[in-house]
């Protein structure tokens, strides 16, 4: 597993699977991961020359790695960063609970309920869970713009 933030050096004509290396981090099941979570998301978007994806990218990377810190698994949960396709950036939250994450309208006056809305209108629609059978992968999908998945 990488757990480090540094750009691996690429080879001049390297394959675009080599530029498009994944990234993937294990963290505690604890709030402050998701501060980890969004420089590892951070890092991977400008090395792949995808600046524009950042905001989008960090809001939905610390709503998932939120959700996993409230399961209460007391191992670590898993964090990742990949491209599926050259059109399409997927960020992964892996936990140990298998409760799956509902996404609910929360009203004007509630205090908490938006993150999986937020993450739905983002994503437009394009992600989802994957039950294992020691828990879960949250997968999110964003377009890379002029780009097709």
């Amino acid at each position: 597993m990488n757990t480090t933030l540094e750009r691996p050096q690429e080879a001049e004509g390297a394959p675009v699977t080599a530029r498009l290396a994944p990234a993937t981090m294990r963290l505690p099941y604890d709030f402050q991961s998701a501060r980890a979570a969004r420089l590892l998301v951070n890092a991977k978007l400008v090395e792949w020359g995808l600046k524009i994806l950042i905001d989008d990218a960090e809001l939905i990377i610390s709503e998932l790695v939120s959700n996993a810190a409230k399961t209460g698994c007391r191992t670590y949960m898993i964090v990742a960063v990949r491209r599926p396709t050259v059109g399409v950036v997927r960020l992964l939250v892996s936990d140990g609970s298998a409760a799956l994450p509902v996404r609910i309208e929360a009203g004007p006056s509630n205090e908490s309920g938006r993150g999986l809305d937020l993450v739905h209108r983002l994503t437009k629609a394009k992600w989802g869970v994957k039950l294992w059978p020691r828990g879960k992968v949250i997968h999110a999908d964003l377009e890379v713009p002029g780009e097709h998945a």
